[in-house]
């Protein structure tokens, strides 16, 4: 609801007239001043100044800085005309020694001397006692982009359920700065889950309140584990269909407080916020006007900046955030892999943004295991395929220069040479660095599940993601077949078990690369593989991914997910959701390592290379020579690799 008697249609200034008047009609802010900015207030030492505004420096989204006093300041004109933040707030904290000792409505008795309300603007400039020492931060806060929600159609339920908003400490930790170091703070507002894009889109064009969410989706992944008792404010009940979205919050800054333990500091109490004079930021100009130390959050927001929201897990509940840049870029590279100059058929069974979806969920993965090898040359010793091998190790070196670790998993008759393999691509400088190397064997009821997570507890799985590229996947009948519908299950180890337990384990996300509909993971396409595909019906994958990537050849889907993963550790909008809006490594620092860890002619040749010196066949004509799939290294692959390098790296412009 609205607040009562018509404070919702008054002014910052009429507002704040009436807070010194300690109006018992404000309780809160939130619904109020509509159309303009609000701020979190922090009042510290001026000793640990310095060191606050690095911190505010170091962590944007919860502290976006508009504006820091002098020393016993007690206006704030680059904000509001008029203003005397020692009676401006409708409720203060005092803190002695990191510990709140009271709530008051008035700060004025921490000056010596006591000004009558018809003369404070006039003895603003030189105070004495204990606040001439103090210096006076205000930042950003998330009422301001209330207003802009409801114009655009989202509600926000804080205000329809007239109470403060819900604000919950999380696991994740601030970059410190000085003595300062805390946990980040968030705010929840319940978002209906069709209008979650309208929601990101318009608080993504206000960073000075915080900008677009931190998360979107379970509350447990944050370190939440009750939305009915948050740690300020008040509970706010989501309604069918609503998401719970999770903003950063000034009242990271309290926490900061009571972590460093200044001998004396003051804040708003929570929800109860400094109105300021300021627009709430239309996308022009999204600086508060005046002189001073205000902040300076980027300020560039073209449309292609603006962040969309994608659905990447159902459980838990996670949604992630890339800018329209970024997804049209993703877009091009799953156009250019679903070619299919070898007329198999593949385009049959695309679907859109699978790519795209299995790239952000990488993204947010800590450990991956990736499996690959398809026996078809049953006869042949090896009997595997060229097609698999380069496109996994193309994935596991990006991953790793993006900070994952990485297993593979294989067949227990080709350890020892894809052992073999990953050392000569370390040596030759394919892969980044050695990774492990580990066979699945079933051995019981819990196999996959002892396999999947530390001690067969599904609470605590090894990998956050699975993902299978040019992998035998299982057809209906149990067996496992090539092209030619020849059954190769004698070569072949279970490992499709370990992606149909994933599917009960929360927390495991599952990604399957083909280019014929009977790879594993798969399964989630056998319907379009057994009236599409040649032989479909007899060797369609029965075991479905969360996300299925089809290519013209599978090698060129590993090849795309490589430079997915660039593009979205490259997009700010991502990197800023990834990190919680906490800043604690700039893109610019890894940049160098990122692009050195794509793929790349040279390199995929190499491994190719590698592969036919090791006897591995091209899969469609068994030829022991420079192709996959029937088609040659040159001009074929060697051209899909170049087009994708250009998307990714920006020689090409966007469609």
């Amino acid at each position: 609801m609205e607040q009562p008697n018509g404070l919702h249609v008054l002014s910052p200034a009429e507002l704040r007239q009436l807070i010194r008047q300690e109006d018992p009609r404000i309780s809160t802010t939130t619904g109020l001043a509509n159309g303009y900015q609000q701020a979190n207030v922090v009042i510290l030492p001026n000793d640990l100044a310095k060191d606050f505004e690095e911190f505010c420096r170091r962590n944007p989204a919860p502290l976006p800085l508009l504006y820091h006093s002098r020393s016993g300041e007690t206006s704030c004109t680059p904000l509001a005309r008029n203003a005397d933040i020692r009676r401006d707030v409708s409720q203060y904290h005092v803190y002695e020694e990191g510990c709140l000792v009271k709530t008051v409505s008035s700060l004025q008795s921490y000056c010596s001397q006591s000004s009558a309300p018809g003369v404070a603007s006039q003895q603003q400039a030189a105070p004495q006692g204990p606040w001439s020492d103090m210096v006076c931060f205000y930042l950003g806060c998330s009422f301001g982009f209330e207003g802009r929600l409801r114009k655009a159609g989202v509600p926000v339920r804080n205000v329809e359920q007239g109470t403060n908003i819900s604000m919950y400490r999380t696991a994740v930790r601030c970059v410190p700065a000085g003595v300062f170091s805390c946990p980040l703070v968030v705010t929840m507002r319940p978002v209906p889950a069709a209008m979650l894009d309208a929601a990101v889109e318009v608080t993504h064009l206000n960073l000075l309140a915080h900008g677009a969410p931190v998360h979107i989706g379970d509350p447990a992944l944050l370190g939440i584990h009750d939305l009915s008792t948050p740690d300020y404010g008040e509970p706010v009940q989501l309604l069918p269909g609503d998401v719970p979205v999770f903003w950063a919050c000034g009242v990271t800054a309290i926490e900061a407080i009571l972590c460093s333990k200044p001998h004396l500091a003051f804040s708003h109490s929570p929800g109860c916020m400094f109105l300021t004079d300021i627009p709430d930021s239309p996308p022009s100009s999204p600086h508060p006007p005046g002189q001073g130390s205000a902040g300076s959050p980027c300020t560039h927001h073209g449309a292609e900046l603006i962040p969309l929201c994608f659905l990447i897990s159902h459980n838990p509940l996670l949604f992630s955030l890339a800018s329209q840049r970024a997804v049209a870029k993703i877009r091009q590279l799953e156009t250019i892999i679903g070619e299919d100059p070898g007329q198999r058929g593949i385009r049959a069974l695309f679907v859109q943004d699978e790519l795209l979806r299995s790239c952000l969920a990488l993204s947010h993965a800590n450990s991956v295991a990736i499996t690959t090898g398809f026996p078809t040359h049953h006869t042949q010793s090896p009997p595997d395929e060229t097609d698999g091998p380069p496109g996994a190790i193309a994935m596991a070196t990006m991953l790793l220069s993006l900070g994952k670790q990485v297993t593979m998993v294989t067949d227990r008759r080709a350890l020892e040479m894809n052992r073999a393999i990953v050392d000569e691509a370390v040596r030759t400088g394919v892969l980044k660095t050695p990774i492990p190397i580990v066979t699945f064997e079933e051995s019981g009821p819990d196999s996959a599940l002892r396999f999947l997570c530390h001690h067969g507890d599904p609470n605590k799985p090894r990998y956050d993601h699975l993902v299978a590229i040019e992998r035998t996947g299982r057809a209906a009948d149990g067996n496992y077949y090539n092209m030619r519908g020849v059954n190769i299950k004698h070569l072949v180890d279970p490992i499709d078990d370990l992606f149909i337990a994933a599917k009960d384990i929360p927390g495991i996300i599952t990604t399957g690369i083909g280019d014929g509909g009977n790879e594993l993971g798969m399964g989630a396409l056998r319907d379009k593989v057994r009236t599409m595909m040649p032989n479909g019906g007899l060797i369609a994958c029965d075991v479905p991914a969360d996300y299925a990537i089809t290519a013209g050849v599978s090698n060129w889907g590993g090849y795309a997910v490589a430079c997915g993963l660039y593009l979205l550790h490259t997009c700010p909008s991502h990197q800023r959701y990834r990190l919680r809006g906490v800043e604690h490594a700039g893109p610019q620092e890894q940049l160098h390592d990122w692009t050195a860890n794509l793929p790349s002619v040279d390199k995929e040749e190499s491994i190719l290379s590698t592969l036919v010196r090791f006897g591995i066949r091209s899969g469609k004509t068994g030829h022991l020579a420079m192709e996959v799939d029937g088609l040659t290294f040159h001009p074929t692959h060697s051209d899909i690799i170049t087009r994708l390098l250009e998307v990714t790296l920006g020689t090409t412009p966007n469609p």
